[in-house]
Order: C-alpha cells, then structure tokens, then sequence
C-alpha cells in the first residue's frame, strides 16, 4: 500500500472523482451552483429582517447534502421594539428560512435525497450556538396543510427549541439524540 492511497481524499466506494462520467460531473456542478445563486439572490432578504443569510459551509457527498448557515440577524428597524418581539422577529425569520432552504434545494439539486441542515447564530459572547439541525428527505411532503410554521418546520424535519416563540440554543444531548 502506497502513502498517497492511505491520504487519498475519495473513498473507494465513490470512486475517483476524475473517472466518473464527465457530462453527470458538470450537471451536479451546475445544479450546485444554482442552488448558490438561489441562496444568494433568493435569500438576501427575509420577510421580517432585512439582512442576508451567511453560508458557512455547503458539502454534496453523493445524493446527500450537508448545509449549515448562520441567521440572519434582528432588522435594524426593529430596534425600537422591545426585546423579546425583537427575539420572535428573529426567530420566526429563522424557521422561515429553514423551510425555504430546504425548498430551494430539493428544487434546484434533483439528484438530492437526504438534506443535514445546521443553523446557527451569534451569540453575545460571539461564539455561535446552534439553534435548528435538522435531516430533511426529498420525498416528505406531508406538511403541506400543516399551517402552523414551527409545526410544518418540525414536520419536515427540523429540530430546534422554541420557548415563548423564541429560539433557544439546542443542546448537545438533543443534536446528538436528534
């Protein structure tokens, strides 16, 4: 066994990247780079705060998607508001945009089964602390009559803990029990 097939960053199950069918290659590439610009364009601004969501990390392992963002933060317009509806603003807008993400990604990535989804957000000490995870399946579409937006963000597949309509961090038992 060589040096370079113990560090060789493929596993043999996936295969070589450079042998698989070119014409499949530059699909999957494209198709990412249209969920990017949806995100992008799409996403730049929420229904209850203005400010865009940050891509931290996007990762496509076969027909498996891993995708992690940080909130956006509270409107600046709403700094005249108390702070708890400043929370709820922020936390409404937070579970708005799981769903939209979701959906703009089972839209734009067909080849796509299985989403892993993290949200996070600043904290005050600007560390950040994770807020929704969540394991999403192309094929779940039973939310659509659910109503209630936490209820059809749970349906679909995202776990979080919202208290007095706020989001609060999830701890580490729950993003490991999940």
């Amino acid at each position: 066994m060589s040096i370079a097939s113990v560090f060789s960053p493929f596993d043999s199950e996936r295969g070589d990247l450079w042998s698989m069918d070119r014409p499949k290659l530059a699909r999957q590439l494209w198709n990412a780079s249209q969920f990017l610009r949806g995100l992008r364009i799409q996403m730049r601004f929420g229904e209850l705060s203005r400010a865009p969501l940050q891509l931290l990390r996007f990762q496509m392992l076969g027909d498996v998607v891993e995708c992690d963002w940080l909130a956006r933060l509270p409107d600046a317009w709403d700094a005249d508001l108390s702070h708890s509806v400043r929370q709820r603003h922020a936390s409404l807008q937070t579970i708005k945009d799981a769903i939209d993400v979701r959906a703009l990604l089972f839209d734009t990535l067909p080849q796509i089964e299985t989403a892993h989804f993290c949200v996070y957000r600043e904290s005050s000490s600007y560390a950040r602390e994770l807020i929704i995870a969540g394991c999403a399946q192309r094929n779940d579409n039973s939310s659509r009559w659910v109503h209630s937006l936490a209820m059809r963000a749970k349906v679909l597949g995202f776990r979080f803990n919202l208290e007095w309509d706020v989001l609060n961090p999830i701890s580490t038992a729950e993003q490991v029990d999940g």
